[in-house]
């Protein structure tokens, strides 16, 4: 699969640093740090572009071809991230231009990506045959039935799915292991923290673990899931982890 990024500011980074998986890409640990990330795979080599696009744009771009590259390289996924709204639009002519088989416009902040922009994009995608999902939080992204997006769903990027093993004589996690990581890498950090905890303070010890990562989703209300982003992928990881308790 090749990909190509398109993003500004901290969320774009955070997702490009999980998939190149450079050694300094998770300090969340700090002096405990026991590179636990080491044999995750990189997925560098599918990246054939990376584009950082500018945040200080004024409210309204009305060229936007000033801002976006040339030349765009051949990709089967385009994945846009936290873009200026008027960038946005552009995305199905990137697509285009890159002969994408599909698109992925996380969104981290509705006021980035309103509901009508992602209807209009959605429309342009789908009448040109290219998949689209727009997952909100990334986190939330699961298999689709679309090829592409699975295809990036299945190199373990999207809604976290783990397993865990306890011990039920002392009630403590001793075994967490991340088979699908929420795209901003958090789910491994919640993972260390996990392990060797009591069984008890789960929810506690999930929660400060994605708040101190950190979470970089909006904490401002969203109208479409009548709560902050913030908050619905606190409650993915949760239910992600409960889930592997059960199994």
């Amino acid at each position: 699969m090749r990909l190509s990024i398109f993003y500004s500011g901290e969320f774009g980074k955070k997702v490009v640093g999980n998939l190149v998986n450079s050694d300094s890409f998770c300090v969340s640990c700090g002096d405990l740090c026991d590179h636990c990330r080491e044999p995750r795979t990189s997925f560098a080599p599918m990246i054939v572009g990376l584009f950082e696009l500018r945040t200080d744009l004024p409210d309204f771009v009305e060229d936007t071809d000033e801002y976006i590259p040339s030349n765009l390289p051949i990709a089967d996924l385009v994945i846009a991230i936290d873009l200026h709204p008027d960038l946005m639009m552009s995305v199905p002519d990137i697509a285009l231009s890159s002969n994408a088989k599909a698109v992925i416009i996380p969104v981290d902040d509705s006021r980035l990506v309103p509901a009508g922009l992602t209807e209009q994009i959605r429309k342009k995608l789908e009448s040109a045959g290219i998949e689209f999902e727009c997952p909100k939080p990334f986190c939330s992204l699961e298999l689709t039935g679309k090829p592409t997006i699975d295809e990036f769903v299945k190199l373990g990027f999207g809604r976290p799915l783990l397993k865990i093993d306890v011990d039920h004589i002392n009630d403590i996690f001793t075994h967490v292991e991340v088979i699908r990581d929420a795209p901003c890498g958090a789910t491994w950090f919640v993972a260390k923290k996990l392990k060797w905890s009591d069984v008890i303070d789960y929810k506690e010890t999930i929660s400060g673990a994605h708040h101190s990562y950190p979470c970089t989703a909006s904490m401002e209300k969203d109208a479409q899931i009548g709560d902050t982003i913030l908050h619905e992928a606190g409650y993915i990881i949760r239910k992600s982890v409960e889930e592997a308790m059960d199994n």
